[in-house]
């Protein structure tokens, strides 16, 4: 403050010449902190700004043109106090992440509020609605809905009830739970992200290290020139040295390459950040840069492009044994699996009261792509696909898989030497699943689906996503995974995105490989060079698109860094050597870089919205169509969420018609469906509202809980809710006198 009002009451001086003396005072005021900054510069064997703006400003004194010494420094201490400001604004974002957990937790037992880093693992916590939960940990009692959006992206509140898992920093929104923390304070998921994003933005990006490699040698350049304008015409006798001098300064100003230098950093830093805020963790900028230039995306299929949430549909023993041993078995050998098909087989025998024994199993093995073998009771049980059949010298026709119906996902099989057991599960894709694909062709990036299931099954889940797949390949071993990532690669740069340890190789093969980070394992996370915090796959899209803004912003910043000074040293060439103004593009071009970068934390793309379409949890429906309730011979298409028949049957209401919506209420009975709507703005709970002239119910298919409404003192009778519909059981089998 003091050097800027010195400096401007020295331009007084054309009124009263004395008063020019205060640019003096000016430097004298910011010139020791210049200085020390040269001096912590030259200890650390670096050139940069700080000592080039040191030698100008003693240029400035040895032409005892004080004024310009003083505009430089107060130009550059102005423009430092603006870096450091910009900066922190960026910073902010970051603390965002590392400021998500709350420093303080509630002990269950004893109701005392305790320092977070004080509590061991194992210790029962209090959770009360509002409050943040301080640390990672599995819920032993309650029942509530968590905000986790901060740590995943995802705006739909998740329900947690015992057994959840629930993780540090995400809020509590109603009820009150008691969580038993499994990991310590600086273990928790939000710990590791902050640690994770920290060390990306440290390690330099290829871009960084070329540019930083280029100042060690240009700085010096720079300084050699400069010395050499004012040098070679000093040593020829010219008659009028200042002009040189001033070019010489003005070539030293305008050559530091501040600017470009910040080019790279800050922007690299702000899109790091923007991914970790919207749910997806990279571990480096180089990956950034890969990212931006992807032209294929791989998906595994389990648990990436569906939901990886099987569950049993049919469960067949063979003649010599019963069901419940064959389960007793099963359940006992999958507990040792980490497969999202060994929790469906475990929770399937506890539903039907068998508990599954982990210690009678003997020599668990793990056979990536095919199954799984262990030995319990002495018998020698293998489970999975018509691979592990012949691994147990099954004859190959017993253990070929079968394709009944189509929304059967496909059968495994249980050989020792001959066929014991057969069931089928059945999984859905993965909300956002078809949406993420079309934003990929829209981006000009190729989709391939990459399984080890049979191709019935990769076909059927292509079908469900209206073939937006480009390609799919099916029934792979790991290797052969990641042997097609190398002939891809051949064609560009490829990302794999998987969950589970199958996917590891496909990982650590692909030029980026992205792992499903809360639900994937923890070697794919290992392996992977970037981690999605959420299941949604729209995320992949979205990061392509920052990252290729990034890579936009990159191209802006060495534009705008060397684009001005170019400019001012073709002025200075051309007869004006201006110092001040040298000085004030080089603090300009900074900041505008800084900010220029800061854009890419504010950029927030929208999924485009279809045509006659809205999005929803099983896929798209129809905004303004609607089409009659039917009885339970019609077809469903689950593509739409409604029924696909277009006739009433036997037993179904005689007058069934369309129901549009209107201003003035219905006088005849009819049953029907009407428009589909959202329940307080939510992109992820889709309603959909059945309405009867005595009786109106909603289903919400998000969790399958159901509001009923009162209508003319009647409520509904009980219903169950058909998860892949949407539709309740209610509707879909009772005729509107029923109702």
């Amino acid at each position: 403050m003091a050097c800027g009002l010195l400096l401007a009451l020295s331009f007084l001086k054309y009124i009263y010449p004395p008063l020019g003396w205060l640019a003096l005072g000016s430097v004298a005021i910011g010139f020791p902190k210049v200085l020390f900054r040269a001096i912590a510069s030259i200890r650390a064997l670096t050139l940069n700004i700080n000592i080039l703006v040191l030698l100008a400003v003693c240029g400035t004194a040895a032409l005892q043109d004080f004024t310009d010494g003083g505009v430089i420094i107060f130009l550059f201490s102005i423009a430092q106090w603006l870096e450091t400001r910009a900066t922190h604004k960026a910073l902010v974002a970051m603390s965002s992440l590392t400021n998500m957990a709350p420093q303080m937790a509630i002990v269950a037992e004893t109701g005392e509020r305790v320092d977070v880093n004080d509590v061991k693992m194992n210790t029962i916590l209090a959770v009360k609605a509002g409050d943040a939960i301080p640390l990672d940990g599995i819920v032993v009692e309650g029942k509530c809905e968590v905000d986790e959006k901060m740590l995943t992206g995802e705006s739909f509140p998740v329900t947690k009830e015992s057994d959840s898992l629930v993780w540090a920093g995400t809020i509590n929104m109603n009820g009150y739970i008691s969580v038993r923390t499994t990991v310590l304070a600086k273990d928790t998921v939000v710990a590791r992200m902050s640690r994770l994003v920290e060390e990306a933005s440290s390690r330099k990006s290829l871009a960084q290290r070329f540019i930083d490699n280029f100042a060690k040698y240009y700085i010096p350049v720079v300084v050699l020139i400069s010395a050499s304008i004012a040098v070679v015409p000093a040593a020829l006798s010219v008659p009028d040295m200042e002009p040189w001098f001033h070019l010489a300064l003005v070539v030293l100003l305008s050559g530091c390459p501040c600017a470009l230098i910040l080019s790279t950093p800050v922007a690299i830093f702000c899109a790091l950040t923007k991914a970790a805020i919207s749910g997806l963790l990279l571990k480096g900028g180089d990956y950034l840069e890969t990212l931006s230039r992807i032209k294929t995306v791989a998906f595994d299929k389990t648990g990436t492009i569906t939901r990886g949430e099987f569950s049993v549909t049919d469960f067949s023993a063979g003649d010599d044994i019963n069901n419940e041993t064959l389960l007793y078995w099963i359940s006992s050998i999958e507990s040792k699996s980490s497969h999202p098909v060994a929790g469906a087989l475990v929770d399937y025998a506890r539903l039907h009261s068998i508990k599954p024994v982990p210690e009678n199993v003997e020599n668990f093995q793990n056979f990536p792509g095919e199954g799984i073998f262990g030995t319990i009771d002495g018998r020698d049980i293998y489970i999975g696909n018509k691979r592990v059949g012949v691994r147990a010298i099954c004859k190959r026709d017993n253990c070929e898989v079968q394709f009944q119906r189509p929304e059967i996902s496909t059968k495994k099989n249980n050989c020792e030497e001959t066929l014991v057991g057969v069931f089928s599960l059945v999984d859905a894709c993965r909300s956002g699943a078809l949406e993420a694909m079309e934003e990929l062709k829209l981006l000009g990036v190729r989709s391939v689906m990459l399984t080890g299931d049979s191709s019935q099954v990769a076909m059927y889940v292509q079908s469900q996503l209206k073939n937006a797949i480009d390609i799919v390949h099916a029934e792979l071993l790991p290797h052969e995974k990641a042997k097609l990532i190398e002939n891809f690669k051949k064609e560009g740069p490829i990302a794999m995105i998987g969950d589970g340890i199958n996917d590891a190789p496909a990982l650590a093969t692909a030029d980026i490989g992205i792992s499903m980070g809360i639900s994937g394992s923890a070697l794919a996370n290992e392996t992977s060079n970037a981690i999605l915090m959420s299941n949604d796959i729209r995320k992949v899209p979205e990061a392509i698109r920052l990252a290729r803004k990034t890579t936009r912003k990159l191209v802006e910043n060495v534009i705008i860094s060397v684009g001005f000074k170019c400019a001012i040293l073709a002025l200075a060439i051309a007869g004006y050597p201006l110092v001040w103004l040298a000085v004030l593009t080089d603090v300009g071009t900074c900041l505008l870089v800084i900010l220029n970068s800061m854009l890419i934390l504010q950029e927030n793309h929208k999924y485009e919205k279809r045509e006659s379409t809205k999005g929803s949890k099983y896929g798209k429906f129809l905004e303004d169509k609607t089409k009659p309730l039917l009885n339970k011979q019609s077809n469903i298409d689950e593509e739409k969420g409604l029924l696909s028949g277009e006739e009433c049957g036997k037993d179904c209401c005689k007058n069934a018609t369309h129901y549009v919506e209107t201003s003035k209420e219905r006088n005849d009975e009819s049953c029907g469906v009407s428009k589909l709507s959202l329940l307080n703005g939510n992109d992820h709970g889709m309603f959909m509202f059945v309405e009867v002239h005595v009786v109106k119910h909603c289903v919400m298919i998000q969790d399958s809980s159901i509001l009923t409404l009162e209508s003319q003192g009647q409520k509904d009778k009980s219903i169950t809710v058909s998860e892949t519909s949407g539709i309740s059981e209610c509707c879909k089998n009772r005729c509107c006198n029923d109702i």
